[in-house]
Parts: structure tokens; sequence; C-alpha cells
């Protein structure tokens, strides 16, 4: 049986993002230990940089050249930090970081003493928004490669599967510290699955009407984001527990996606 290209989509964006609710699910339950969370994330960090570096930019660059590719990467970077800014400001600064930030960051925003903030609010809103921020622009990528040539990039789905399941795990693990109860854990990161299934059905079915120039832009607006993502959210918590050894985790994650696109190509 032959699905339509548009279902293949849906159904590798729900594949990667089934990563996000494995993780929450073992954050939430396995008290993994802080220093394996952060090595996990060091370690979808260097996949993730490998990915965007030697798949999307190469791609979009081949696609529309330079300038396309240059003002999507830069635009799609600062409209995360834009957006990024935003949310902290409601409380979701710490929304990946699996220790007691989470918890602090909570109270800070029940008492009012956050920016945007009045006592008695909360910030689950904020961040499921973050969470969706987060999300959609890797989600994206995923339909994007089906532009190419009707089959989905193995390397992105196995390297966005591999980063989201520390980012799904360290957020749980500081959502449970927060008091956060496990509805709200597995719903959100469940949503949030959903969502990027959607997000991959949309990258290709939308711009699958798009000149070449387009596709390379947007992908490049992905990467940029997901790069700001890694450096603002995925790179601090990497660090704090990990310190020196930071570094050498990320280039073995950078260097199995590396190893990844040899085998794909």
């Amino acid at each position: 049986m032959i699905f339509p290209t548009w279902a293949l989509a849906g159904f590798w964006g729900l594949v990667s993002g089934s990563a996000l609710l494995i993780g929450a699910v073992l954050g939430y339950y396995a008290h993994v230990p802080q220093r394996l969370i952060a090595a996990t994330m060091a370690f979808g960090s260097g996949v993730l940089i490998s990915t965007l570096s030697l798949e999307l930019m190469e791609e979009a660059y081949h696609k529309g050249g330079f300038n396309a590719t240059a003002l999507g990467f830069v635009g799609g970077a600062a409209a995360y930090t834009l957006a990024n800014w935003l949310l902290a400001r409601q409380g979701a600064k710490h929304r990946k970081r699996s220790g007691d930030h989470q918890r602090v960051e909570r109270e800070k925003v029940q008492e009012g003493g956050q920016q945007a903030t009045e006592p008695g609010a909360d910030n689950g809103m904020a961040l499921a928004i973050g969470a969706l921020l987060d999300g959609i622009p890797e989600s994206i990528v995923i339909g994007l490669s089906l532009l190419a040539g009707g089959t989905v990039s193995v390397v992105a789905v196995v390297a966005i599967f591999l980063s989201n399941l520390p980012e799904g795990l360290s957020s749980a693990a500081g959502m449970r510290k927060a008091g956060r109860p496990a509805r709200y854990v597995f719903l959100l990161w469940g949503g949030i699955m959903l969502v990027s299934g959607v997000a991959a059905l949309l990258g290709y079915s939308v711009f699958s009407q798009f000149p070449p120039q387009v596709v390379a832009a947007t992908t490049a607006v992905a990467a940029g984001a997901v790069l700001a993502m890694i450096a603002d959210t995925m790179i601090p918590e990497a660090f704090e527990t990990t310190h020196n050894f930071t570094g050498l985790i990320t280039v073995l994650g950078f260097l199995l996606s590396f190893f990844l696109s040899k085998l794909d190509g």
C-alpha cells in the first residue's frame, strides 16, 4: 500500500515528536540522575547542530543561494530569540531545566515577582507555548525534507528524535520538582507530539506550492530557530552539571549525526 506523501510527513513528524512524550515519562517517573540528563542534553545538542549544519543549511544553500539562506537563518534566530524573551518574562525561561529552576521560577510567578506577571498567576500557559516554540521548527524540517525527492530525510528524523528525548526528559523532571501533576505534564508533551505531526504535514503540504527560494529560506528559518533554541535552552542545562565534559559529549553527538548522514547519502 502506497501512502500519500503528506501522510508520510505527518507520520514521521509524530515519530520524532513521540520522543518528547517518552522522555517526559522517563523524566517524571524514573528519577534519572541529573548528570545523566545533562549528558543526554549535550549529546542531543551535538546531534542537532550537525544536522542543521550538514543537512538543513546545505540544502537551503543549494536551493536558494546564499542571500535567501542567510536572511532566513538570521531571521529564524531573531524570531525565536524575541519569542523566547517574551516567554521568559511570563515565567518560561527555565522550561527545559531538570533541577529546581522551574520550581523557583513558578513560585516567583505565583508571588508576582516575575516581570509581566501578577500575584496569584501561574506560568503553565507560558510553558506550553514555549514547548510549542521549541518543537515546531524541528517538525517543519521533516516536511520540508520530503520536498527534495519524496522520501523523508532519515538523518533529520533520527536527529530530531535523539534530541527530543533529552528535552522531554529534562523538562518533565523539572516540572515534577515544580509540583506539576502528571496529567499536566503528559497532556502537554502528548499535545506537542501531535502538533509535531501536524507541523511536519503542513511543512510539506504548504511549501510544496512555493518556489525553491521560498523553501530554502523557510528551511534556513527553521535552522536558525533550532540553533538559537540549542544555545538558549539546551546547552545551559547540559553545562550546569557536566561542566568540562559538555564539549566532548556534544562532539560525540555531532559525530553520530555526521556518520548517519554519510550512511544516508
